[in-house]
C-alpha cells in the first residue's frame, strides 16, 4: 500500500535547533509517521536519532537523499566519495529508497555537462541497483527547459535507463505541465510524489503602498517573483484527487507533503492543515497506515 508522509526538509532549522528525536516526535503528534529525509546533516548522531525515532515512535524512513558530487572543498556526503555509506544509512534506517535532490548546478552548462551527469546518475543508480536500493531523480522546473529541442527531464529518462523518478508536482506545474498527465508518464519508473501546492496570490498591502508611494518596479517584482507562492496541500491550484490517484496507478510507494515557504505560519499548522485536506479527500488510511 502506498503511504503518505512529510519531507524532512521544510523541518531543518527545528532539527538543527532541537534535535532529531524531538522533532519527529512532534511529527508523530501531527499525525504523520512516514519521513523522507533531506538536508538533514547525516552525522552518526542524527543517524542514530532516527533509529530511535523508527524503535520508540514508529517513524518509517520512506527515503534518504544523496548527491552525485559537490563543489570541491565542501564536507557534504557524496556517492562519489561516500557509496557504502549512503547504503549503510538506508539499510540502518529501513529504507530501500535514495533520491537526488536536484542535479549539479554545473550540469546545466552544456550538453556535454549534462550528458555527463546522466551517465554518472545510471552508474550510480545501477551500482545502488545491485544493492537492493533504487535510485530516484526529483525534479524541479528547471528540467523543462531545453537543449537541442528535448526536455532535460526527457533526455535524463533516455540517457540514465537505471534511474528511477520522485516527481514533484509544484514544479511540474510551474514548468508548465500537468502533474496529473506527468505522473502517467511515468508510471513504470515513478517511486516517489511530492505533494506540493501552487499557489496564485494577489499583490500585499506592501506591494500596494509601494506602488502609491511612487515605486515603478513594485508591481514588477510581484509579477516577476512573488505572484506564485508554495502551499499547504488544498489551499493552492491544484486538484488532489486525480493527482494522487495517478501517482498510487503509476506506482509511487510514497507520497509526499512538501512545502518550501510558508509565508510566516507555524510549518506544523501547515502540516495539520495539509494533512487534514487529504483525510478530507478521503486518503487517512494512506496517512495512518
Amino acid at each position: 500500500m502506498a503511504r503518505i508522509g512529510i519531507q524532512l526538509m521544510m523541518l531543518k532549522d527545528h532539527i538543527a535547533a532541537e534535535g532529531v528525536l524531538p522533532v519527529l516526535r512532534r511529527v508523530r503528534e501531527t499525525g504523520f509517521d512516514v519521513v523522507e529525509v533531506s538536508q538533514v546533516p547525516m552525522t552518526q548522531q542524527n543517524v542514530a536519532a532516527v533509529e530511535e525515532a523508527r524503535d520508540s515512535l514508529g517513524i518509517e524512513v520512506a527515503a534518504i537523499s544523496a548527491k552525485t558530487s559537490v563543489p570541491a572543498g565542501s564536507e557534504e556526503l557524496t556517492l562519489q566519495d561516500h557509496f557504502d555509506l549512503h547504503v549503510e544509512h538506508a539499510r540502518r534506517l529501513g529504507t530501500t529508497m535514495i533520491r537526488i535532490g536536484m542535479m549539479p548546478l554545473g550540469a546545466m552548462a552544456s550538453q556535454e555537462a549534462f550528458d555527463a551527469f546522466a551517465h554518472e546518475a545510471d552508474e550510480y543508480a545501477r551500482r545502488l541497483a545491485d544493492e537492493g536500493i533504487s535510485l530516484s531523480y526529483h525534479n524541479h522546473h528547471v528540467e523543462f527547459a531545453k537543449f537541442g529541442g528535448a526536455t532535460l527531464l526527457d533526455q535524463l529518462r533516455e540517457k540514465a535507463p537505471h534511474l528511477r523518478y520522485e516527481i514533484d508536482c509544484h514544479w511540474v506545474q510551474r514548468g508548465g505541465r500537468d502533474p496529473e498527465r506527468t505522473l502517467a508518464d511515468f508510471a513504470g519508473v515513478l517511486d516517489l510524489v511530492h505533494l506540493k501546492d501552487f499557489r496564485i496570490v494577489l499583490p500585499s498591502a506592501e506591494t500596494f503602498e509601494a506602488m502609491h508611494a511612487g515605486d515603478r518596479d513594485a508591481f514588477g517584482d510581484y509579477w516577476a517573483r512573488d505572484i506564485v507562492q508554495f502551499a499547504e496541500v488544498g489551499q493552492g491550484t491544484l486538484d488532489w484527487r486525480p493527482v494522487i490517484d495517478q501517482g498510487i496507478a503509476s506506482g509511487a510507494r510514497h507520497l509526499l507533503i512538501e512545502q518550501d515557504q510558508t509565508y510566516g505560519r507555524d510549518i506544523f499548522d501547515s502540516l495539520a492543515m495539509s494533512r487534514d485536506h487529504l483525510v478530507s479527500l478521503g486518503y487517512e488510511s494512506l496517512i495512518t497506515g
